[in-house]
């Protein structure tokens, strides 16, 4: 089986991986750099637990061979922090709106949430909705979600009122 040298920035960290040419971008993430925050799902991009920031587009790591990442910027939840380690307003909103029960899809989310934001920073509920709809959850209900996602919004803004969108 062929090898290739992968060189990638990882969570703004230089990186070089040697890996078998079908060897996907999740189980590079996973297996060789051990961040384990990207979840492996449905492993055919219907969850949305593995998605992952390239270039700050959402990408579902599990489609993506890790050679097709070579000199990109990959963010992953463990890039993805608030100043001093604590959290960031999009982590945060999650904690505080119940946006997560059993945790596995939450990584997923909060990527999505992400790149979302940056290109839609007021957004209504129905453009939540819709650009959460490529990630699933079996616990929530997503109602808590959709908040934590309007909330999030809110404290990027600069908005720390709760009100409801």
């Amino acid at each position: 089986m062929s090898r290739h040298t992968v060189q990638l920035t990882v969570n703004g960290e230089p990186q070089e991986v040697e890996a078998p040419a079908r060897r996907l971008l999740s189980d590079l993430l996973r297996d060789d750099l051990h961040l384990t925050g990207t979840k492996r799902g449905c492993e055919t991009a219907i969850c949305g637990a593995c998605t992952v920031l390239i270039d700050g587009e959402p990408v579902k790591s599990c489609l993506m061979l890790a050679v097709q990442a070579r000199g990109r910027e990959v963010t992953t939840i463990e890039g993805v922090h608030g100043d001093n380690g604590e959290l960031d307003p999009i982590q945060q909103a999650f904690v505080e709106n119940g946006a997560l029960q059993c945790g596995y899809c939450t990584p997923g989310f909060i990527m999505t949430t992400r790149a979302f934001l940056a290109k839609n920073p007021q957004p209504t509920r129905a453009q939540v909705r819709e650009a959460l709809s490529g990630n699933l959850c079996r616990c929530t209900g997503y109602m808590g979600i959709v908040d934590a996602v309007l909330d999030a919004a809110r404290r990027l803004s600069g908005d720390r009122s709760r009100g409801s969108s």
